[in-house]
């Protein structure tokens, strides 16, 4: 993605998905506000939004060897996995599947997730519902048929005439 891609005041940027499908990403506000520090900081002009900032220097203006690969991107996610101390071995892919689980556990709805994640059919994007799915299970378990006291478990219960 280059720079002139992301509109930091809307606080999004467009982006072509597999398929050659075109779809609008939202930025958070602290995303927003790391990136636009990160421009910052930039002394450059090169076009690549992320770039490495070791070994040689690319001589063209555009900067386009100064890009960040798929393989760069999967070891920095690696190496901030690891020193964390999160006993996981996460992906890029791992940070989207955690993205679209959190947004259906806090209440969005299974089409706006698709939508987000780029998603053609429906079906792909339920399988992320398997931990919510879960969740409830575990709600319903702790919940469901318990008895409050043993007072109520001696007594009739009463169902009030309508």
């Amino acid at each position: 993605m280059n720079i002139d891609q992301v509109n930091l005041k809307r606080r999004e940027f467009g982006i072509v998905g597999k398929g050659g499908k075109e779809r609008v990403v939202f930025l958070s506000d602290s995303a927003s506000e790391w990136i636009e520090k990160y421009l910052n900081h930039r002394t450059d002009t090169f076009k690549p939004l992320f770039i490495r900032f070791q070994g040689t220097k690319d001589p063209t203006e555009d900067g386009e060897k100064m890009r960040l690969t798929t393989r760069s991107i999967e070891r920095i996610v690696k190496k901030y996995v690891s020193e964390s101390g999160i006993p996981i071995s996460a992906t890029p892919h791992t940070l989207r599947h955690n993205f679209a689980t959190d947004l259906l556990i806090n209440g969005a709805d299974i089409r706006s997730v698709q939508e987000m994640l780029g998603h053609s059919n429906i079906s792909t994007t339920q399988i992320y519902t398997h931990i919510t799915n879960r969740q409830l299970k575990d709600v319903h378990k702790a919940f469901h048929g318990k008895t409050r006291s043993s007072e109520t478990e001696n007594s009739e219960s009463e169902i009030p005439e309508e």
